[in-house]
């Protein structure tokens, strides 16, 4: 493949991708989020009065936890809508953040401005990997951190996105999101930047009501989920809800009827060189 047809597939990629994060309502379902949030603060042990960054922020999990702890905070993401909930759950917990809208490929701040980059299930969806990870890079300062959560491949949501493949298969040549929640991956993108790298495994429990309430809520606000069921025709839904529920039973662990399942994500921290 050309670097033409690639930037051309990365560039539709990317629009696919927006329409999908602006649809639905991820606020429904990015709240219930919020320990990793917190978790990620103490594991990056961010100090009051740093800059921190935070990237393809969503409804701001860790920018709101970074502000609890007294850093200057920035969230940022390329769907407005979602920087005005972060901006609305702040305003009610009176924490001062700053929102800024902006495409995790091309962050408009300069080099070294941050003491702190961060991103909860979020960068790791961008289109252009390796050009998302150089700017998380870029914007952080020698001997700052660069904190992750991302999903991994055989956990829940990386099974959850194999098998919504299995259904609608991904645009050719773009990676599939869960790269970023490998060991490897990360060592491949940030080792020549970093005097360290600590990961691991940590794992985020979806709880409702049962699994047909999860695919409910999910189907109807999660982004990338809703739009994989518009594209499908009645009969196609109706096989890849049931895959999805075989999907949740499988991971389930309740055993009452309601939904408990551990989703595992890789936890990273990174010490800037």
């Amino acid at each position: 493949m050309s670097a033409t047809t690639a930037t051309v597939d990365l560039a539709a990629a990317k629009a696919r991708q927006h329409a999908a994060w602006s649809s639905g309502d991820y606020a429904v379902v990015g709240t219930t989020l919020q320990i990793v949030g917190e978790t990620l603060c103490e594991a990056l042990d961010v100090r009051s009065g740093q800059k921190l960054l935070d990237v393809a922020a969503g409804n701001g999990n860790i920018a709101l936890a970074a502000a609890r702890r007294g850093c200057e905070v920035t969230a940022s993401d390329y769907v407005a809508a979602l920087l005005d909930r972060a901006a609305e759950r702040a305003a009610a917990e009176r924490l001062p953040i700053a929102t800024r809208e902006a495409d995790a490929e091309t962050l408009p701040f300069g080099a070294s401005t941050f003491d702190v980059v961060v991103s909860t299930f979020g960068v790791m969806f961008t289109p252009d990997q390796d050009r998302a990870a150089a700017e998380l890079v870029r914007v952080c300062r020698p001997g700052g951190k660069i904190g992750l959560a991302n999903w991994t491949p055989s956990g829940f949501i990386g099974q959850l996105f194999k098998t919504i493949g299995g259904h609608l298969p991904p645009p050719a040549g773009v990676h599939s999101p869960s790269r970023w929640g490998t060991p490897e991956f990360i060592r491949e993108r940030f080792e020549e930047h970093a005097s360290a790298i600590e990961m691991n495994s940590r794992h985020f429990t979806f709880r409702y009501r049962s699994i047909a309430h999860w695919l409910d809520v999910f189907r109807n606000t999660y982004g990338p989920m809703l739009k994989a069921f518009a594209a499908l025709d009645v009969a196609a839904q109706a096989r890849l809800a049931d895959d999805l529920a075989a999907l949740a039973a499988r991971f389930n662990r309740s055993g009452d009827g309601t939904m408990v399942v551990p989703g595992e994500y890789l936890e990273v921290v990174i010490v800037r060189r």
